[in-house]
């Protein structure tokens, strides 16, 4: 069995791994336009930041590992077309600017997602850089040694991590969205409102609720202009949001309109030669059972073993996510899975809330604080449709449980009498998981 990969991300590199291990007759030639893989790009932030000192801890694979498996690995060379029925792909050899075709029985489409660059007047200007791999994070942070006004532009994870490392390292920072309040997507206002109390008193400027509208500055950029100010800027960082890198598979394979590639549970794409993982797909999105665009690390590992798995006979099956993820704002832990208030009341799903506020530990203990939970359901089933946490504790990992209780559509009434345990080294008799069930309408 031929197997070609293109794109060696989170997805591609687990779906090669996989495979190499699980088939003994089978030839993989993976082709990846980038002389590296595997970079985590959730470190680039603690990279800038300098909590992480050597790079290449960011890095969990190599092209040197896969080969080791047996794999053709082909770095530096980009795919320029892909002809699904005929089974062939057109390759460029970057270094060489040899053309050169290659056949497959399968195909792995695992090309991921590339940042969104919006038509903006001076958009072009030196010093306005992207955020997504590794030679993004080496350029800003060579160029952030020498500024000092730093401007990022949107305010989801990767923008809100990065302002805070730039004010780590003493910098001048804006932070710009057209949202009126940062990861709006991910948290209620209960959340963010914390984290925007401590960028201000950072000395963070805040710019949200507000669109660019240009970029000036003689070469290299100086300003930024929003529709309601002006903000001086030596380096400006994109953190917009993210596509998925699609375009070969246009008009070849099933796609949603924003490109993200249709799969089923198997990670079969509508060819049945054609199987995708990671960014490049979209995924079921369990809270309301809808297909969606849900970019995360998380999302791709897992598809992109199930593709392997399922390369011969389908025996894995995707349970789809609930977009569980967390981040640390200074001293805020917080962490949220499935659907907020304002999501669901947008999606016109009808809910109801429940939010508590309670100490994480028995208040004999020496040490204790105070923990936030919101926990969102269906107003008439009573599903637990999605679930926010924030302490300078950190108890994130109760969020994963709130995942699972999603996954497994358990009502707001079952949370409340799920087992735990009690130790007052970690929590209470009654655990906060179970207390927001028990105050729930």
């Amino acid at each position: 069995m031929k197997v070609v990969v293109i794109g060696c991300t989170h997805a591609g590199t687990a779906a090669i791994v996989n495979a190499a291990n699980l088939y003994e007759d089978i030839e993989i030639s993976v082709y990846e336009r980038n002389d590296n893989i595997s970079f985590l790009s959730c470190g680039i932030a603690l990279h800038v930041a300098d909590v992480v000192k050597d790079p290449q801890g960011l890095f969990y694979s190599s092209p040197e590992a896969l080969a080791d498996l047996g794999v053709n690995v082909k770095m530096k060379h980009d795919v320029l077309d892909v002809n699904v029925d005929n089974k062939t792909v057109q390759v460029k050899n970057l270094e060489t600017g040899e053309i050169f075709e290659d056949t497959f029985d399968k195909l792995i489409v695992t090309t991921g997602s590339w940042p969104i660059q919006p038509p903006i007047d001076g958009i072009d200007k030196e010093n306005i850089v992207l955020c997504k791999n590794y030679d993004h994070a080496k350029v800003i942070i060579e160029k952030a040694k020498e500024v000092e006004n730093v401007t990022v532009v949107g305010a989801g994870y990767i923008g809100v991590e990065l302002v805070e490392a730039f004010e780590m390292l003493g910098k001048n920072v804006t932070l710009i969205d057209a949202m009126d309040r940062i990861l709006p997507k991910y948290l209620d206002p209960e959340f963010t409102a914390p984290a925007e109390k401590s960028f201000a008193d950072k000395g963070v400027t805040l710019a949200l609720g507000q669109t660019v509208q240009r970029f000036e500055g003689q070469g290299k950029v100086e300003k930024v202009v929003t529709d309601k100010g002006e903000y001086q800027a030596d380096l400006v960082v994109l953190c917009i949001g993210f596509r998925p890198n699609t375009g070969l598979l246009k008009g070849q394979i099933d796609m949603l309109p924003s490109g993200a590639i249709i799969i089923d549970e198997h990670m079969h794409t509508s060819h049945p030669d054609v199987f995708a993982a990671g960014d490049s797909c979209a995924v079921i999105y369990n809270p309301t059972g809808e297909s969606a665009y849900i970019p995360l690390a998380t999302n791709a590992v897992r598809m992109g073993t199930i593709v392997a798995k399922n390369l011969v006979k389908d025996t894995a099956r995707y349970m789809g996510t609930q977009g569980t993820s967390g981040i640390k704002i200074y001293n805020h832990n917080i962490a949220s899975t499935g659907l907020t208030e304002l999501t669901a009341k947008e999606k016109g799903v009808d809910v109801e809330t429940v939010l508590i506020k309670d100490n994480w530990r028995p208040e004999f203990m020496p040490t204790y604080c105070e923990v936030t939970l919101k926990v969102v359901y269906d107003k008439s089933s009573r599903v637990v449709l999605g679930a926010q946490l924030i302490s300078d504790e950190d108890l994130t990992q109760s969020i994963n449980t709130m995942s699972v209780v999603i996954q497994n559509k358990m009502t707001i009434d079952e949370l409340a009498y799920v087992d735990f345990f009690f130790q007052p080294h970690y929590n209470k008799p009654w655990n906060f998981l179970n207390t927001a069930g028990l105050n729930a309408k």
